[in-house]
């Protein structure tokens, strides 16, 4: 028996077959069609309309602006072309809270006033879809303490508590007092509570692995580099260091709650991560050497010497147009929120940088190599950024085969009297084809011949090959830096721009003579595995690392002057039979404690460059305070041997960190300084307890 179907029901299975027929346009009409599924006699299911919100809408136009402002994570597509749903439209909202609160947490000045009134207008207006939304926002306000005696599961059942309370319970953004902005009222930095330990202070900590996730994070081993006697190895010599991705990944480490491993913390990297007063170079040096003496904080018995290097700071009007080669991963190892996605929102900064004389080009690896966009100049940034939106993570790793292809394409738009630069953005987990770290270093090294240089950016947590990519960041010409959040993207890609794409010195080289009469022993704090033979100082084939524009870079050596009985033990060598002990060498009569020698290339030379300062033994007065240089490298020195239980930490601690950092912020615009003290505060409170 068949029954006749009404006609209006015959125009919605019409309707139905069409938008399944036309997928292009089904959204944009099933969205309309919401608005003519009631009949206007009735009410809506709901107390709010399930109705569109157009683009011509006065919020959308608003919450576009938002996006755009902060760049905020925008998990619906089409947006801002297309009609959007409420619920869509609190999805998209709780992702610009979200933003702000971390930037916030981190800067109180970055979000503006007015785009704060009109968050807090759409958190109201929106208030029953986002309460309904699975993970329900936060309020704008400083990160909740977490006192330290509460355990990882304590503080994530804490957490899952908080983000399940009924919507009459979310907190909300606090309001303003007459005569002061909601920023004042709530993010000024000086009323910040202490943060203690599991918490965050505006940077979201990466996830920790967790159920069937194993982690298989790997670094490479480092033993803190010994004291020697002077009368049997007078002479030092390493390679520069400017990476600075040891800083980020201890940072990590801390904000999820625990220590980093040992072999995590590159004391060099910590200290280079933050910039320094030197003064900028004179005549045609690329870079001007500072040095000072003092006493060593965590051992009053010997000495501190401070070496800085200052490169010079090019204007925009004088940086050479760049040849960009975006070589990304795409295997299935980054398809993590901490991984793909925020290499994406990461270039994404930098493309914003381009000029019209740069170019870009994008290849992707995962099975295989391919090439997603040939070289575009940087005036198209809408097509540049459209080929980096459409990336999508999948398949397993041939890392090698993208090198290779990132460097053909690289040589083929090769720019003789410009910056010629391959950017990899991977968590380092090769595993098809080339994939010893012996065979990718060879490979890099067979391709830096071709005046091309390399930037390494690290991602994610769990598989992290800290110690293949470190390697490859050495032997290509080039920089490695660790970007765990939007934040630290920001300050590698936008703040320090010029020092990680413009090498203005390549090659550069330290060796340090010491005089027996003064100093007994010495250790250089660092640079474990940049250490050279000292023959590699005059060997101009010898690599060695790279000083990018306005670039600083930091050594310390802690000396034993001669005379003192110091508590350290020092290695024991027999006496010399064919050479006569005691005897008094040219020069040490004088007052010098030191000679330091560098050597470098310009980056478009084969034969490098000698400069020599020799560091006077200025009797320290008491009176006599160190730089703040100095005072604020050592804090940063002491904070990496307190974190490697180093056997020649003396009596350093972290309270000795903290007095050593505050006395010595100087200015901090950026607020580095005073991130890396909280850092030391929250790494206080995660001691194990004995």
């Amino acid at each position: 028996m068949s029954y006749p179907i009404p006609s209006k029901m015959w125009q919605r299975v019409s309707i139905v077959i069409l938008l399944l027929l036309i997928p292009s346009v089904g959204i944009a009409i099933l969205r309309q069609s919401v608005m003519v599924a009631v009949p206007a006699n009735q009410t809506p299911p709901s107390s709010t309309p399930a109705t569109s919100i157009l683009p011509n809408n006065p919020d959308y136009q608003a919450l576009q602006a938002l996006v755009q402002q902060y760049s905020c994570v925008v998990p619906v597509q089409n947006f801002g072309t297309l009609p959007i749903t409420r619920t869509e439209f609190a999805t998209i909202l709780n992702a610009c809270v979200n933003r702000s609160n971390e930037l916030i947490a981190t800067d109180s000045k970055i979000v503006n006033q007015a785009d704060m009134t009109t968050l807090q207008r759409l958190q109201s207006e929106f208030a029953p879809e986002l309460a309904i939304l699975k993970n329900p926002i936060d309020e704008l306000a400083v990160p909740r303490a977490i006192t330290p005696t509460q355990t990882t599961r304590e503080r994530t059942q804490a957490e899952s508590t908080r983000k399940t309370q009924s919507p009459t319970q979310m907190p909300q953004l606090p309001s303003s007092p007459s005569g002061s902005s909601v920023q004042d009222q709530v993010f000024n930095r000086a009323s910040m509570p202490k943060i203690q330990a599991g918490s965050s202070f505006g940077r979201v900590a990466p996830e920790a692995q967790t159920g069937s996730r194993f982690n298989t994070e790997n670094y490479n081993r480092i033993e803190d580099n010994p004291f020697h006697r002077v009368g049997n190895e007078p002479l030092s010599t390493f390679s520069i260091d400017v990476d600075t991705a040891s800083y980020s990944n201890v940072r990590r480490f801390i904000t999820q709650g625990e220590l980093p491993p040992k072999d995590a913390v590159r004391i060099e990297e910590l200290i280079n991560y933050f910039t320094y007063n030197y003064p900028q170079p004179k005549g045609e040096r690329p870079f001007s050497v500072t040095t000072e003496v003092a006493a060593a904080p965590w051992n009053p018995q010997h000495k501190l010497v401070h070496v800085g290097l200052q490169g010079k700071r090019l204007e925009s009007e004088t940086l050479p147009p760049s040849n960009l080669v975006f070589l990304i991963d795409v295997s299935g190892s980054m398809d993590d929120p901490n991984k793909l996605p925020l290499v994406q929102q990461s270039l994404k900064l930098l493309v914003n940088k381009l000029r019209p004389e740069d170019r870009v080009s994008l290849v992707t690896y995962a099975g295989n190599a391919g090439l997603v966009l040939s070289a575009t100049p940087g005036s198209q940034k809408s097509t540049i950024l459209a080929a980096i939106d459409r990336l999508q993570a999948g398949g397993s790793t041939a890392g090698g085969q993208g090198i290779e292809l990132a460097y053909k394409i690289a040589k083929q738009s090769f720019l003789k009297s410009g910056n010629n630069r391959v950017i990899l953005a991977t968590d380092g987990d090769f595993n098809v084809g080339v994939s010893s770290d012996a065979e990718l270093t060879r490979l890099i090294e067979q391709k830096r011949e071709q005046g091309i240089f390399l930037t390494v950016l690290g991602f994610g947590t769990g598989n992290y090959k800290d110690g293949k990519m470190e390697q490859l960041a050495d032997k290509g010409n080039g920089n490695y830096a660790y970007i765990d959040t939007l934040l630290e993207a920001k300050k590698v890609l936008v703040n320090d721009l010029r020092g990680t794409l413009f090498t203005i010195a390549k090659d550069v080289k330290i060796q340090v003579e010491f005089n027996p009469a003064k100093v007994q022993a010495y250790r250089l704090i660092g640079y474990e595995n940049r250490l050279l033979q000292n023959q590699d100082f005059n060997d101009d084939k010898k690599d060695a690392g790279d000083i990018g524009a306005g670039h600083s870079v930091t050594a310390l050596y802690e000396i034993i002057p001669t005379g003192t009985k110091s508590d350290v033990k020092l290695p024991e060598v027999d006496p010399l039979r064919y050479q006569r002990s005691g005897v008094t060498p040219p020069n040490a009569g004088s007052n010098e404690l030191m000679q330091v020698k560098l050597r470098y290339k310009l980056p478009q030379d084969s034969t490098s460059q000698l400069i020599t300062q020799t560091i006077q033994d200025d009797d320290l007065r008491t009176d006599q305070i160190p730089s703040t240089n100095l005072r604020f490298a050592a804090a940063v020195a002491t904070f990496g041997m307190v974190l490697r239980d180093s056997e020649y930490k003396g009596n350093a601690n972290y309270d000795l960190v903290m007095r050593l950092a505050t006395q010595a912020m100087g200015e901090d615009q950026e607020g580095y300084r005073g991130e890396f003290i909280q850092l030391v505060e929250q790494s206080r409170g995660l001691i194990p307890k004995e």
